[in-house]
This record gives structure tokens, sequence and C-alpha cells, in this order.
């Protein structure tokens, strides 16, 4: 099995637009939402919260599970396991400064978004805002049985909605 690429992050809504990072991944930059990779001894949920906060000056709060998320790149079959919070903003430091490899932060529309396709990282960035807008939520619990999630990937992935 290939290896999977566990990561967290948070779909942050404001006033109808979203929190969106500039980022460079693979030599390009590219739009995602905030969010990495777990620290040992670290919560998905406290995860979620420091990358936030590390990637663009945000300080949030996660108030529920989104749902988990695997997407398969189609020429490497790499595997990109996603675990996505619904988040809300405390507050936002403009002149904090972010993470090596973060040029900017955003707050876009959905329709933003869309006009910036074809600069989204992976196809889970939309899907999950647009799980959001629907109101789509899976319980907090889902998770629990699974802790530490970074020593139980093959059964977080069982839980995975594919994309």
């Amino acid at each position: 099995m290939l290896p999977t690429d566990l990561t967290v992050s948070s779909v942050v809504e404001k006033d109808g637009e979203f929190l969106i990072v500039e980022e460079r991944a693979s030599g390009i930059i590219v739009l995602n939402q905030p969010g990495g990779h777990i620290e040992a001894d670290e919560s998905p949920q406290q995860a979620a919260e420091r990358e936030a906060l590390e990637k663009t000056g945000c300080e949030i709060r996660v108030n529920g599970l989104l749902d988990v998320y695997l997407w398969i790149h189609p020429q490497t079959r790499r595997n990109y396991l996603r675990i996505v919070y619904v988040s809300d903003l405390v507050s936002q430091d403009l002149h904090r400064s972010l993470d090596d490899g973060i040029y900017a932060v955003h707050w876009f529309t959905r329709g933003d978004l869309e006009n910036r396709r074809s600069d989204i990282r992976t196809p889970i960035v939309v899907h999950c805002i647009d799980d959001y807008l629907a109101g789509k939520r899976k319980p907090n619990s889902l998770l629990d049985s699974l802790q530490p999630v970074q020593q139980n990937v093959q059964q977080v992935m069982a839980n995975a909605h594919l994309i």
C-alpha cells in the first residue's frame, strides 16, 4: 500500500467568506484551507487550531467534525486523508509571522474559489466547503475510539468519504 498523508484542516466561515491560505506545495503556489500534520501527543482538534494560527495568524476554536476525506492522486496514487473540522474565528493577528511557504491569507467566497479552481491544491478543498454549505456534519465521537489517529490510519481511512 502506498503511503498515506494524514492531515487536519478547518473550514472557517466569516460573513459568507472562507479562510484560505496561498501556499507553496510541490513547487507551485496553491490555495488550501489552513491545516497540516498532527504532532506527537496532540489531538486532531488541537492540531487544527495550532495549524490555523501558524498558517494564518487566526485563532480558531473547533466546534465540530465536518467529515474525513480521502483523495487519491490520479498520477501518483498517493493517498491524502484529511480530517476536516468546522471552526469559529476567535481573532486574527495581521502582524503575526506565518509558517514558511505561506504567501498570503485570504477570505474567499465559494464563487471566488470556483473562479480559481485551477489553483486549488486538491479537490477536498472545494468539496468540504460544499459539504459545509449543505449543512453536513459527522458526530464528534466518530474518531474517539481511534485516538491517537496517527496510529490508526487504516481505521480512520475506513470512515473516510472518498473524493
